[in-house]
């Protein structure tokens, strides 16, 4: 029965949440004494941390800084020795456009799940209007919909496993209304939710929060460019002051006992025409995992690389303007090609390799014949 089910879940949740608090509580002398192992055998969460931080490392390009940051986070995780009434962390990544901020998340959860999507993604331009904090917290007693306590949270993503975190990601945090962004105070403090009617609770205390804003990219591009007029030798306190633009720019947008109760502040920085061809390959190697379905794997030529890191680096819109490229000049003519050798009775196993060649700045395929 569902009813059953789903309450003996919220029942085994809650003596989760009770034990871990009742260790959090205990005297110093109890807990010296509850000792029976030397280590980290008794720490819950058994995570790959290498395998984790390949991934982010192949996929994301040109964010070193925040990778290094996200993996400090997860081994501080991985060793258990967070305060049980918090959240696991609570992080933001500001910066521009199509750098990678949303993409890190999703490959995180690729790490941990094997799965992208086991994130509770919340998109909140959607939440902009002041009365769709309801959809966070539950219509309010007495508005319809308020018994069940329904919400667009998933719990089961939020609140994970007794041995894998839930992962939660607040995408494009500086769109959502003020009410709804004060609604997220509590979560960020002591990692719980209780819906309005108060018949419901979410734990986001088995959970990394992850919130995503492009708020200050503007300012840090201004201030950027006026870096870059002066001397080498001013250089060094580059950073610390584009900390102080950032916080600037957030505490415009929220209060600052919300920015108080976040963990960690880290802004991605902008790509550069550089690190074009490394995101280029990320990208191709995408396409061939999709190809393979059909048999077959894409080569390209120097020149249809050179031709698409040119075209496709634009440094206000990131990697999503080189992914517009792709799908104009490679996957379109792509797609024509297959379709015109669909029925070709000579295709077999010398046919399974494609390569990319550039006429006249137009990307046309050919067989690879080995």
């Amino acid at each position: 029965m569902p009813y059953l089910t789903d309450k003996i879940q919220s029942t085994q949740r809650d003596e989760r949440a009770k034990r871990a608090l009742e260790a959090e509580n205990r005297s110093p002398s109890n807990s010296n004494a509850s000792v029976n192992a030397v280590g980290l055998s008794n720490a819950r969460f058994k995570l790959d941390l290498g395998e984790i931080e390949t991934g982010l490392r192949d996929h994301i390009i040109g964010q070193d800084a925040a990778i290094e940051v996200l993996m400090q986070h997860m081994k501080t995780i991985c060793v258990d020795i967070g305060d049980a009434r918090k959240p696991l962390a609570s992080i933001l990544f500001t910066g521009p456009t199509g750098v990678g901020k949303t993409e890190m998340v999703r490959l995180l959860a690729r790490g941990i799940y094997g799965d992208a999507d086991a994130v509770c993604r919340i998109d909140m331009n959607t939440l902009a209007q002041e009365h769709y904090s309801a959809a966070l917290t539950g219509a309010p007693p007495g508005y319809v919909g308020s018994k069940e306590g329904t919400t667009i949270l998933n719990q089961d993503k939020i609140e994970g496993t007794r041995n894998l975190p839930g992962i939660v990601l607040f995408d494009e945090l500086e769109k959502a209304s003020n009410e709804v962004v004060m609604a997220l105070l509590n979560v960020l403090d002591n990692g719980m939710l209780t819906v309005a009617s108060g018949e419901k609770t979410i734990s986001f205390r088995n959970a990394i929060i992850f919130m995503t804003s492009n708020l200050g990219a503007e300012e840090l591009n201004e201030f950027r460019s006026r870096k870059a007029k002066l001397l080498d030798a001013f250089r060094p306190k580059k950073d610390s002051e584009s900390k102080h633009v950032m916080m600037d720019c957030l505490l415009k947008r929220f209060p600052p006992e919300f920015i108080n109760r976040i963990d960690c502040i880290e802004t991605f920085n902008w790509i550069d025409g550089k690190q074009i061809p490394e995101i280029l390959a990320v990208e191709v190697e995408k396409l061939n995992t999709r190809l393979a379905k059909h048999g077959y794997r894409l080569e390209l030529e120097p020149d249809v690389e050179k031709f698409l890191a040119q075209q496709g680096f634009d440094e206000r819109f990131g990697a999503r303007e080189l992914r517009r490229t792709i799908r104009k000049h490679l996957e379109f003519p792509l797609a024509d090609f297959l379709l015109s050798i669909e029925n070709d009775s000579d295709i077999g196993v010398e046919a399974a390799v494609l390569l990319a060649n550039l006429d006249q700045n137009k990307i046309i395929f050919e067989r690879k014949h080995t």
